[in-house]
């Protein structure tokens, strides 16, 4: 009986630790910074 693979646990093992790494990667992404008026968002504020 040891002899036999489990080929479908294998392959949600691996698939499993695949969509780990992916969320990993997800979580340590940053947002793309634009060069935006900072000022003029404050005053925006300010204004209401």
């Amino acid at each position: 009986m040891a002899s036999i693979t489990l080929k479908r646990k294998t392959l949600k093992n691996r698939l499993r630790a695949k969509n780990k790494n992916i969320k990993i990667k997800l979580l340590n992404t940053k947002p793309v910074l634009k060069n935006i008026d900072v000022q003029a968002i404050k005053d925006s504020f300010k204004k209401d």
